[in-house]
């Protein structure tokens, strides 16, 4: 039988992030090895539209250089080489110093000063690719939105009073990185939605759970976008208000460093969102939700509630997430993690079957088909 039109969209947290500025354009043009790595999974899995997290870069997203870079000596070289025509880098808060230390004492400096945690603007950046017009010009971000914005926001306390002084939260946005609704033109006319974003990981925080609390919050922000009852709060970089409208067809994609069953973090925030009626059910939590063979061969994560049929990064969690809207159809998806045994696991484990992450990443590939 004869499968319908499909677009293929997909998340992949590449681990392209370095130390200082301008070390991954330099390894880029040297002929690297993670960067062919990162390549062959794109081109073995060939997606139409991805998100590429953990791209570091200029910052701004003005230089894109190293990006086109990638695209024409990585991914289009070869016998499978692919080509991406559209592609745009995602201004960024990570490495953006801020004017005063967010925990209120002494001199701000990187990276735990930055308006998003970053050693120089730009590292753990991201950035789109696309088989398909982008339509930039239509674009929403919430880079600026201030995390004190929001209604009830999960604002971090410690010993009964705010970690962050009423002076750090007339600066401190939400978003550690960015957030955006980015349009795409489908070839059978549609316009999809890319509501991609990166946020923080609940991770190096204190009892106050700074982390977890803006985690918890940058998930927020696209649940309530996608439901017109609970955005009219929202105003984004260019002064619009509000979110998407009831029909418009989205998908919400990224490293969302949460996990609905294990790990560290508020794990109510991912599972309200996996349980919305707005998104397609079964691409999140039934049978279209990605898996893969390749996490049953990890050794010693710890206790785990999830099953690694579902894992999407080598500690044994599920962060990375393709979640189309209700109205959109689904026909395949999966996550690209071949076991040890089987053919390019190079790409993903050591000769003693561990977890390599500088073959290519610590995070796995996650795609969706949805029927045009």
């Amino acid at each position: 039988m004869k499968l319908p039109p499909k677009v293929r969209v997909a998340t992949f947290n590449v681990a392209l992030d370095r130390t200082r500025p301008g070390q991954l354009a330099a390894e880029l043009a040297a002929g690297h090895r993670q960067p062919w790595h990162i390549a062959r999974i794109l081109q073995r899995v060939r997606p139409d539209i991805v998100l590429l997290n953990e791209f570091d870069h200029d910052g701004e997203g003005a230089d894109d250089h190293h990006l086109q870079l990638f695209c024409q000596h990585y991914l289009a070289r070869g016998e499978q080489g692919i080509d991406y025509p559209y592609r745009y880098l995602v201004p960024t808060n990570t490495g953006m110093l801020a004017p005063l230390a967010l925990n209120g004492q002494g001199t701000p400096s990187l990276p735990t000063d930055g308006l998003g945690f970053g050693a120089f603007h730009g590292q753990y950046g991201f950035a789109v690719l696309s088989r398909f017009p982008l339509l930039v010009e239509q674009m929403r971000s919430f880079r600026h939105f201030l995390w004190q914005d929001m209604p009830g926001a999960r604002l971090p306390h410690i010993e009964g009073k705010g970690y962050y002084g009423a002076d750090v939260l007339q600066l401190l946005p939400l978003s550690s990185k960015n957030h955006i609704d980015l349009p795409v033109r489908l070839p059978n006319g549609r316009v999809l939605h890319l509501l991609a974003c990166h946020p923080a990981p609940p991770i190096d925080e204190g009892p106050e759970r700074r982390n977890s609390c803006r985690n918890h919050d940058e998930l927020r922000l696209w649940h309530d976008y996608i439901r017109p009852e609970h955005s009219h709060y929202l105003t984004d970089d260019a002064g619009g208000t509000g979110g998407l409208n009831q029909d418009d067809d989205f998908v919400i994609l990224g490293d969302l460093n949460a996990d609905p069953e294990d790990g560290d973090g508020f794990r109510e925030g991912i599972q309200a969102l996996l349980a919305d009626p707005r998104l397609n059910r079964d691409a999140a939590l039934g049978r279209w939700k990605p898996a893969s063979r390749g996490g049953f061969a990890l050794r010693q994560t710890g206790p785990r509630t999830g099953s690694p049929k579902y894992w999407t990064h080598s500690q044994g969690l599920r962060l990375d997430y393709v979640l189309p809207s209700a109205g959109l159809q689904v026909q395949a998806s999966g996550v690209y993690w071949p076991a040890p045994n089987k053919a390019n696991a190079h790409l993903f484990w050591n000769k003693g079957g561990w977890p390599d992450r500088r073959a290519s990443s610590d995070h796995r590939l996650v795609w969706l088909d949805i029927v045009l």
